[in-house]
């Protein structure tokens, strides 16, 4: 309170103050070191450089906010859903997190009239919100540190434009999407029921792995099979999405698969070119919301 005192009092003094007004309405305070924010909303399209002739754009505070939104996200939704298992708590934040979600908050509170970005080569990028939201969010953290980060999201965000209760009852099916999405790309996935075990209070437990070409994709656990293969689909889903190396090595595995017989070096340029159209659909699997049947039962 103290600061934002100070700060209102500096306000007519600043050559910027138009700016610092528009973040304090979003935020609730006034930045500290505005040109993080700035930075924050800086498309790689803008074509922004520094005075040595650095892109300057939003990508690495983009990968911060990421994290930062995940931990401060996952601290709200497990204190809000006290007792709820580990699988429902991660599917909350999951809907939270998600690009469509974040899009949606970037429009509602007006960071999307602030993004800065080349119209030829942007205006159709529909996750491009959402990754200026993330990237605020790892600004806010940078210039103002963990607890006014999860102040804003608590304040600004939560109570003004997220239902917890609701969204915990949105259904996103992984599993679902996963399997739309390699029928349109021709990729081959299996679930395979790796184990079955029971937990400290003896309820069954299930251990579901997914293969994409017969390469291991991702992991889940779940208290019947349904949620384990729904975990595990995720899993999948945030691997294909996050590691460019296992995007290769599928593409590479399909060509191989299809042809045993191409050559090496052929082979490699055909799995680049399918590598372009695997990270084309990426994203729109990742953000996937369909009504499904509840994941947490």
């Amino acid at each position: 309170m103290l600061r934002n005192l100070i700060d209102t009092i500096r306000l007519p003094f600043r050559k910027d103050k138009e700016s610092y007004l528009c973040f304090y309405r979003i935020m609730g305070f006034y930045p500290r070191n505005i040109e993080i924010y700035r930075q924050a909303l800086l498309h790689k399209s803008s074509a922004v450089r520094s005075e040595k002739g650095r892109p300057i754009n939003n990508e690495r505070l983009e990968f911060l906010g990421d994290a930062i939104l995940d931990a401060t996200v996952g601290d709200i939704v497990y204190r809000h859903f006290e007792g709820r298992r580990e699988g429902f708590l991660t599917n909350t934040r999951s809907k939270i997190v998600q690009r469509e979600t974040l899009n949606k908050l970037a429009v509602e509170i007006g960071l999307d009239k602030l993004v800065k970005y080349s119209t030829r080569s942007s205006s159709h990028n529909s996750y491009m919100y959402g990754n200026a939201f993330e990237a605020f969010i790892g600004a806010i953290y940078l210039d103002r540190g963990y607890d006014d980060c999860k102040r804003f999201l608590e304040e600004k965000i939560f109570k003004e434009h997220i239902n917890l209760d609701k969204m915990s009852r949105k259904e996103v099916n992984f599993k679902s999407k996963l399997i739309e999405w390699s029928q349109k790309n021709k990729y081959e996935v299996s679930f395979e029921l790796i184990e079955q075990k029971y937990d400290k209070d003896y309820n069954p437990m299930f251990h579901t792995e997914i293969h994409i070409e017969g390469l291991s994709a991702g992991k889940g656990t779940g208290y019947s099979k349904k949620e384990s293969q729904q975990n595990a689909a995720h899993a999948a889903v945030r691997k294909i999405k996050g590691d460019e190396f296992f995007r290769k090595e599928i593409a590479l595995a399909k060509e191989q698969n299809r042809q045993p017989a191409v050559v090496e070096a052929d082979v490699s340029e055909v799995a680049a070119s399918e590598v372009e159209e695997v990270v084309s659909e990426v994203d729109v699997l990742s953000e996937a919301d369909t009504h499904s049947s509840s994941l947490d039962n």
